[in-house]
């Protein structure tokens, strides 16, 4: 039973993060600007070091981005 939990969290954990990646990509090019006008002018470097933070954080992110429409 304990194996089946462990693999089960790991699939999940790993799906998340499959979702956050997926989500990171049109994030990072374009649509952190609808959220923050700064990140607008924010350099290609910048726009890297947020990669982390928006895959963990995708879900958050993407309510406040539907809230904005």
């Amino acid at each position: 039973m304990g194996e089946l939990l462990a693999r089960f969290l790991v699939v999940a954990a790993g799906g998340y993060l499959a979702l956050g990646a997926c989500f990171a990509v049109p994030f990072v090019a374009g649509w952190v600007g609808r959220l923050d006008p700064a990140a607008r002018a924010g350099t290609w470097g910048f726009r890297v070091l947020i990669i982390p933070g928006t895959i963990l954080l995708w879900p958050m992110l993407l309510t406040r981005l539907w809230r904005i429409r």
